[in-house]
């Protein structure tokens, strides 16, 4: 069946990233590589997200729901949005979580923007794992949280500065 699929990235002030990343570490558990919220307990969740909140990160959701088939064609409209989005607002950096089964098509979209992102800087687009890029466990939570509705969506509402359906 359909369902609702989200990207929820993240955009942090300039010269913010350092702080951001030694407060994603310094929540991270001992011998726990990265945070990741399905394994965390309920308790760590709103501690995460309450810190998470705290950095001021500006977040827009992509949300492509039952108008797309498939997992793959949602996934596809929501990282297009998000390519056109970092054009127009002349975003410098795009950080993405490595992940091996959507890389290649990923990085199609990416590199074979859409009109209104011609010309975007691909430099600036980079894969991390997200054991070794701390703050992209911000999406990932903040996103988490929003699929999960009611007052998970609370806790993350004021990092949330749009919401674009497609």
């Amino acid at each position: 069946p359909a369902r609702e699929d989200l990207l929820g990235p993240a955009v942090l002030r300039p010269g913010s990233r350092n702080t951001a990343r030694k407060g994603v570490r310094d929540l991270t558990m001992p011998r726990q590589p990265r945070i990741h919220m399905k394994r965390e307990s309920d308790a760590r969740r709103r501690k995460i997200l309450e810190a998470f909140v705290g950095l001021a990160p500006e977040v827009t959701v992509y949300r492509a729901g039952t108008a797309y088939r498939t997992e793959l064609e949602r996934r596809e409209r929501c990282l297009r949005a998000l390519v056109e989005d970092i054009a127009r607002d002349r975003r410098t950096h795009l950080c993405r979580a490595r992940a091996a089964r959507a890389a290649p098509r990923d990085r199609t979209h990416l590199l074979e923007p859409t009109p209104a992102a011609r010309g975007a800087d691909r430099r600036a687009n980079r894969h991390e794992s997200a054991a070794a890029e701390p703050l992209l466990a911000l999406p990932d939570a903040i996103a988490w949280a929003w699929a999960r509705g009611t007052s998970w969506r609370q806790r993350c509402e004021p990092g949330v500065n749009r919401v674009v359906d497609l």
